[in-house]
């Protein structure tokens, strides 16, 4: 069984295995094993890291873009419940001045 409790590895650790994985040729899977972390984390940082200068896959979101998405959705949802609280108002009043 493993640990409760996460390993988290520094910023400059995980540069420097993505470094590894472009220096020695080796596969992500083969740089993984041998550091002891998980062969899908280090696969997801690698394409992250080749996206954010613009080498990745066509369509593929920079970290920027990512965190600009992000933003964008959650201010989305918080305009979203404005919005419904407005139109239950307006109901309400509607029904007010009816009377």
């Amino acid at each position: 069984m493993g640990s409760k409790y996460t390993k988290r590895n520094t910023a400059e650790f995980k540069r420097d295995a993505i470094a590894l994985v472009d220096s020695t040729g080796k596969t992500v899977s083969a740089v993984a094993r041998e550091l002891g972390i998980s062969s899908e984390s280090l696969r997801g940082r690698y394409r992250q890291a080749k996206a954010d200068p613009g080498e990745g896959a066509p369509g593929e979101l920079t970290t920027a873009e990512r965190e600009e998405l992000k933003r964008l959705r959650r201010q989305n949802a918080e305009q979203a419940k404005t919005i419904e609280v407005l139109r239950k108002a307006a109901v309400f009043f509607a029904k007010e001045s009816d009377r």
